[in-house]
């Protein structure tokens, strides 16, 4: 009795094990969304996947089972003519069979349906687009939501059909009840009529995927663009409809029953297989090949425009403004003082390139790393500045010791940022960090008082805070700070079950057996952003490029989502995106607590439709907060994309079919590479608009197979201007010097090829940064830094700046002197006139600093005169200089 009550006590405890095993991660799922407060996204997933999954399991097994037990009275009859077969075989048991393939093939069917579970939620609760397609005037909505579903559910009740025939007449002719001899079947009553209803039913399905098959003409692929044109619509269009129609007939012969069916039957059954071989296949060929290519602008113009149209509103190049860029060559300094802003805020630190600064100068420990630098902008000192920052986070693959307790209860988190003016040199012409070491300083008026990053880009592992193992922070002198975490995310582990339940999900006994861990403890996990946003709204497309800010002291990161599909009609497709694609959401996680917000920052019926899924979900754009709309960007992704479908789709009819004006994303050369210029980020006053600075996303245009410029792309960020795309297009009487050309020129330039020779000879590398295409006023700047980087170190410098304007190239140790070069006069917010420098002067901080620039800037214009044998102009330059030295001499 004993030995019994054992072995059932071990069999309840291995049977628990199993089932926990089994329900671990449902379990910590179930907890991480409760403590995310995305509960209800939790269980409206499984509400609709699970209720899609048991009513395909009810009906596909409902259906099979009766199809089924119509057969058992002639398994029985084939039973009773063998009685020494059905002595082992009872009613019970055939019963129970058809029961369990029916459930099996169920299950099948069902699982196959499950993941269309969100897909039908969105069906049932779907927003109109407003916008017809061209052909047969239906709301796209129908292509995008409902077109899926009808696909699926018609492929699905096909398959059922076939399934449940394949089974129904094997059995049949197993039991002798039904019999084929060459072309003849021989069958009774009852099973032709069986037969003849899943016939009926298999042709009336066809005949509704018909419609579903003319519905993906706007789809096709073929011809000479995506969607439907001439021959899908005149010849393709009248075979689904014919084959639709023969279908139809076909099923009501079978219904009917005529004296002569077998030859009104066969003769349906052919036409059907005709048509579609004969309307469906040779015709559309021949149709193509003789009629449309002959002359196939005339025959399918009418359809090129409805491509063009439908493609430019399913990526937004319908919104796009034009407007005319003169492109002046006579740019003077007024007008490069007139746009302050923009000259102030060039960017010289090329992100790539700053990346291996940022690693060898404020890592400061191997396991801290910087996956990559951004593009930001703030208000400092009230200035509009551009600036570069990175957030340091910890991998724990640079831990020394690679053991449990180090890896998730001690190294827990990443510390701070490093930000640096995107235009500014230190004396070693690396970058001037305003913010930088740990625990971060800040030498401008942006302070950050929760540096602790335990959510980001490289998080990739759980952690378990609040043990009795102190959190390392960061490294000080001679010890470690410690932390104890107390921010709001963590599933709490304070009983046997939860430690037990994470233990299996993570397959590591530590999290059961580990006396660090007490009832206080909680378990941070799915900290990785990228991991944590997909799991919350897995329906969205995100961004691979999130980017952080420092807001009211705390580090957020800021995420842009997209909805896509493929479904859009006649709209042209971008691999790997789809032919639709709209930056409808915004997500912002906070770095240290995790919290995830979801922000509709434009009109989308595909995220309306889901809003209505999971209510609350997404948040109404004039929820978020101000300090953190101050930082939302134009994504780079997306404009590089509508760029490119801009190049061709910015012409119409005859222009767009023979590709007469195509342009390009202009090139660059990058590190001995040719490449695209893709978009960048600029501080700078649009021409033509409120002359205040804000922060542009743009892209140079070159014609194809030209290198001249043809135009560039300029994307608005902020305010209420966030999200206008505006073209400016040069004059075409007017050639514009290309990026490409300027490379040329700058290869070819006997000064600077002769000094990047010398010093790639002295050990070191030169590396060419990003050619920055600069519109100011009227006319056009090129800037390309110039950075040195020894053969032992990672670690560029910034040695020169070239600047390129009109027919003028210059090389100078900075952008300021650049200028100088090129425009005779020095680039400061303050000029320096005579009245100044008299000898009541006042001699303050600022007033210094102006004269040390204007002093440098005299010994650059003097040495330049020198050089050219201009020793007149280098005689007045060289007293002016010594006047300046004078005055800064009596301080």
């Amino acid at each position: 009795m004993i030995k019994k009550l054992i072995g059932w006590i071990i069999a309840i405890v291995v049977v628990g094990f199993v089932l926990l095993a089994s329900a671990s991660r449902f379990l910590t799922d179930w907890a991480w969304f409760d403590v995310v407060n995305y509960s209800q996204v939790f269980w409206t997933t499984l509400k609709w996947e699970w209720g899609v999954w048991i009513v395909t399991l009810v009906g596909v097994a409902l259906f099979l089972f009766i199809n089924l037990r119509i057969t058992k009275k002639s398994v029985d009859q084939a039973l009773w003519r063998f009685p020494q077969v059905g002595q082992y075989i009872k009613n019970k048991h055939i019963t129970l069979l058809y029961l369990g393939l029916s459930i099996f093939f169920g299950v099948i069917v069902a699982s196959g349906l499950r993941s269309y579970g969100l897909d039908i939620a969105v069906f049932f609760n779907q927003v109109p687009f407003n916008i017809a397609e061209p052909l047969f005037g239906r709301d796209v909505s129908f292509y995008i939501f409902s077109l899926p579903i009808l696909k699926a559910l018609s492929s699905i009740l096909l398959g059922v059909l076939v399934m449940t025939g394949f089974l129904v007449g094997a059995i049949y002719i197993l039991s002798g009840n039904l019999s084929v001899s060459g072309f003849r079947f021989s069958f009774s009553n009852r099973t032709r009529n069986h037969l003849v209803i899943l016939a009926v039913l298999f042709l009336l399905v066809r005949a509704a995927s018909y419609l579903i098959d003319i519905s993906e003409l706007l789809l096709s692929p073929g011809g000479a663009m995506f969607g439907a044109g001439y021959t899908d619509v005149y010849v393709r269009l009248l075979a689904l409809r014919v084959s639709m129609i023969v279908a139809v007939l076909l099923a009501l012969a079978l219904i009917i029953r005529w004296r002569y069916q077998r030859k009104l039957i066969v003769g349906l059954l052919g036409a059907w297989i005709i048509s579609g071989l004969l309307l469906g296949g040779i015709v559309p060929t021949l149709v193509q090949n003789w009629i449309v290519e002959p002359n196939e602008f005339e025959r399918e113009r009418e359809f090129l425009q409805y491509h063009i149209e439908m493609t430019r509103t399913a990526y937004g190049l319908d919104k796009f403004v034009v407007k005319e860029y003169p492109a002046t060559p006579d740019l003077t300094y007024e007008d490069i003082d007139r746009h302050r802003s923009t000259v102030d805020n060039v960017r010289l630190w090329d992100p790539r390139v700053l990346l291996q600064t940022y690693g060898q100068l404020q890592e400061m420990r191997p396991y801290y790393r910087f996956s990559d630098v951004d593009v930001a902008r703030y208000w400092i000192d009230g200035e509009y500045r551009q600036v570069m920052i990175s957030a340091r986070e910890l991998v724990p693959e640079g831990l020394q010791t690679q053991s449990w307790i180090n890896r998730h209860l001690q190294y827990t988190h990443g510390i701070g940022v490093v930000m640096n003016p995107s235009n500014e040199i230190s004396r070693q012409r690396l970058p001037e960090f305003w913010i930088s070491d740990i625990p971060p300083k800040s030498s401008i008026d942006i302070e950050i008082t929760q540096p602790r990053i335990y959510f980001g880009e490289r998080t990739n592992d759980y952690v378990i805070v609040n043990t009795l193992t102190d959190e390392f922070d960061y490294p000080m002198e001679n010890r470690s700070a410690t932390y104890r975490y107390s921010g709001a995310d963590g599933v709490k582990i304070s009983s046997f079950i939860d430690r037990l339940a994470f233990a299996f999900r993570f397959g590591n006994s530590r999290i059961l057996l580990s006396t660090d861990i007490t009832n206080e403890s909680r378990i941070l996990f799915d900290r990785n952003i990228f991991d944590r946003v997909k799991k919350i709204a897995p329906f969205l497309r995100y961004d691979q490029d999130p980017f952080v800010v420092v807001v009211d002291g705390r580090l957020k990161w800021i995420m842009d989502a997209y909805t896509v599909s493929t479904r859009f009609p006649y709209s042209e497709p971008t691999k790997g995106w789809g032919n639709y694609i709209r930056n409808s959401v915004k997500v912002v996680i906070d770095a240290y607590d995790g919290t995830v917000d979801f922000y509709q920052v434009e009109p989308d019926p595909i995220i309306e439709a889901y809003e209505k899924v999971f209510p609350g979900l997404v948040k109404p754009f004039e929820e978020m907060p101000e300090n953190v709309r101050a930082h939302i960007r134009y994504p780079e992704d997306l404009l590089t994309i509508q760029a490119l479908l801009y190049g061709t789709y910015h012409m119409n009819d005859r222009s767009f079919y023979n590709r007469e004006d195509v342009w390009q994303l202009s090139r660059e050369t990058y590190r001995g590479k040719d490449q695209e210029i893709l978009p960048y980020y600029v501080i700078m006053d649009l021409p033509d608009e409120e002359p205040e600075p804000e922060l542009v996303l743009m892209v140079p245009y070159t014609p194809a197979r030209r290198p001249n410029m043809s135009a560039w792309l300029a994307a608005r960020n902020d305010g209420k201007h966030y999200g206008e795309v505006i073209v400016y297009r040069f004059p075409i009487e007017t050639s514009i010097w290309g990026p490409a050309q300027i490379e040329a020129r700058i290869d070819q330039d006997p000064e600077i090829s002769q000094l990047i020779t010398l010093w790639s000879q002295s050990g070191s590398q030169v590396i060419r940064g990003n050619l920055l295409v600069l519109p100011i006023g009227e006319g056009i700047l090129y800037v390309e830094p110039l950075y040195i980087q020894a053969d032992q170190t990672s670690m560029p410098q910034l040695q020169r700046v070239i600047v390129a304007y009109g027919d003028d190239l210059v090389m100078a140790d900075s952008l300021e002197n650049a200028f100088v070069s090129l425009f005779g006069q020095v680039i400061t917010s303050k000029e320096l006139d005579e009245e100044s420098i008299s000898d009541d002067f006042d001699f303050n901080d600022e007033n210094i600093a102006t004269l040390s620039n204007r002093a440098h800037s005299l010994f650059i214009q003097a040495e330049e005169a020198l050089t050219k044998g201009n020793f007149h102009l280098f005689g007045d330059l060289w007293n002016e200089l010594r006047e300046v030295l004078k005055r800064l001499n009596r301080e």
